[in-house]
């Protein structure tokens, strides 16, 4: 395996393609947006440059994975030649599912077709496709260059030799695996999160404490390096809050089911970090 995809080229796919491309794939880089295209090669650039700049790697490495990340908005030349892909799009199944069957098209037979998706599972995507037993979950962390687990979940369709395959290439990438033998929702470290941060936004919903001092409480009185609610805040209220909707769809449990907050905060568009607000306002470039 030298070749990988990378479907989505948004804050986690450019993220995973360049962990690729710095221990040595070659990756093939899909957005069907070309403003994200671009901003996602912008975003290789300076962040490698920012790396030589720390001394972290030489001007020589910084040019070699450049090289190995090519940008194409053409998924049938993404899928080309590839041993993986890896889709990281919208955090919503018909999508994802509508890919998979493309995918399933395009790619070689033996190829494997993984998700990044953090509560999608991939018996679901697998049924789009007619190579179940090549399809898998393959859940990265944000920010992906610097997080080092990656969460491998499997079926039953899914053979010993390609969770071995699974697992060897995300410890050739410089990730560490923790291997999921059964499905379900939310997987290991999502529904640790999502049992935290239902009882932290229910505390902020019903006015007990500011955001802040939640925060506060749980990095001081309980050793964690972030407060879950600036947590949602760098992760996404939009992927959280669609996550949590797949869930409850799927099971109807009702404790899967969003906080009213998050539910306003999603339509409000204030998704976090990435929109300048959530549970905490963040400067945007420009702003004084």
């Amino acid at each position: 395996m030298e070749k990988i995809a990378v479907i989505g080229a948004g804050a986690m796919g450019r993220q995973i393609a360049l962990q690729c491309a710095l221990h040595g794939f070659e990756v093939n880089l899909n957005d069907s947006v070309a403003e994200i295209l671009q901003a996602a090669g912008k975003f290789t650039r300076e962040y490698l440059d920012g790396r030589v700049a720390k001394g972290r790697i030489t001007a020589a490495q910084r040019e070699a994975a450049l090289a190995k990340v090519c940008l194409t908005a053409d998924l049938s030349a993404a899928a080309s030649g590839v041993s993986m892909v890896i889709e990281a799009i919208i955090e919503q199944f018909e999508p994802k599912a509508a890919l998979f069957r493309a995918l399933d098209r395009l790619c070689a037979p033996d190829a494997i077709l993984a998700t990044n998706s953090s509560n999608v599972r991939g018996s679901r995507l697998a049924e789009a496709t007619r190579r179940p037993e090549r399809v898998l979950n393959l859940h990265f962390f944000n920010p992906a260059l610097v997080m080092e687990l990656v969460e491998v979940v499997v079926h039953p369709a899914v053979p010993a030799g390609v969770i071995e395959t699974a697992l060897a290439f995300c410890r050739r990438i410089g990730k560490i695996p923790v291997l999921l033998r059964r499905e379900i929702p939310g997987f290991i470290v999502n529904r640790i999160f999502r049992a935290l941060t239902r009882e932290a936004v229910s505390l902020y919903e019903q006015g007990y404490a500011s955001a802040e001092d939640i925060d506060l409480a749980v990095t001081k009185g309980l050793g964690h390096p972030m407060g879950p609610l600036r947590l949602l805040d760098t992760t996404g209220i939009d992927v959280s809050y669609l996550a949590r909707m797949d869930e409850y769809n799927e099971t109807g449990v009702e404790t899967a089911k969003p906080n009213r907050t998050l539910k306003e905060m999603y339509e409000k568009g204030h998704w976090g970090k990435k929109t300048g607000r959530g549970f905490y306002v963040y400067p945007r470039e420009g702003d004084k």
